[in-house]
């Protein structure tokens, strides 16, 4: 049972809970709680290893048979320090080191997500669960935008990244990646309401940041402005909820309702 702070795979923990450099480095990242470490097993994600607490609930304990079954590393960590290199209030007792591996982009791309400086990762967690749901094939991620695979939004994704091609790219790399899709960039100044707007062809959808909008580049990048209608009195939507908007606009249009 590891009881010291100074062991190796404490430390590694620390370093992957903290900034997004290591994280690359290392190809890994950490995936906290019953239900996560679940969705990992369940889509064949690959692990490095696991810690489990001394003390599990009945689920947790099944869980880590489970892992062990399967040829999973799981070490027992006193429960005091499994808490301590917890993101969360109260730790539920398992944390996993996943390997950093990617799914594939498809070679047919006709329905991908770019979001541009989206920086507050619940929110960033919450478009990339949204998209998974919505069948997204690859969320492409701009400069200026959060760490998709940092502790928040790996939790606020609820597995949505064991599901969804997920990459971090230049402008450039993006361009080339969505070349020969329609680019649909969310502005509240578009003049093509969303309802309007033709969906059922290949594209991409680009979200802005609350804060500061769409940056230059990804204006540039646009084929199309839509705008989301809100006879309310209120400047914007949340990028989350505008994003989820705009996602099952498609499905609707696709599914001809």
């Amino acid at each position: 049972m590891i009881t010291s702070t100074h062991n190796s795979k404490i430390q590694q923990v620390r370093d992957l809970l903290g900034r997004s450099k290591e994280r690359r480095e290392a190809g890994a990242f950490i995936a906290e709680g019953i239900r996560l470490v679940e969705d990992a097993l369940a889509t064949e994600w690959p692990f490095q290893f696991v810690l489990a607490g001394e003390n599990l609930s009945e689920r947790g304990k099944t869980l880590v048979a489970r892992l062990q079954s399967r040829g999973v590393n799981v070490e027992i960590v006193a429960d005091h320090l499994i808490q301590s290199v917890s993101e969360t209030e109260t730790s539920q007792g398992v944390l996993a080191v996943l390997d950093g591996s990617r799914l594939p982009i498809p070679r047919s791309l006709s329905f991908a997500l770019i979001l541009d400086q989206i920086r507050d990762p619940g929110n960033l967690g919450t478009l990339l669960r949204t998209a998974a749901a919505a069948g997204v094939q690859a969320v492409l991620l701009p400069p200026e935008t959060a760490d998709a695979f940092a502790p928040k939004v790996v939790r606020a994704g609820m597995g949505a990244h064991f599901r969804l091609p997920i990459r971090s790219l230049t402008w450039e790399e993006i361009r080339t990646t969505t070349q020969g899709l329609k680019i649909h960039l969310a502005d509240m100044e578009g003049v093509i309401p969303c309802w309007q707007a033709n969906f059922s062809n290949p594209l991409a959808l680009i979200v802005g940041g609350e804060a500061d909008g769409a940056s230059q580049p990804a204006q540039e990048l646009a084929t199309f402005q839509v705008s989301i209608p809100m006879p309310g009195k209120v400047e914007s939507l949340n990028a989350a909820v505008a994003g989820a908007i705009l996602m099952f606009e498609v499905v609707r249009q696709r599914r001809g309702e």
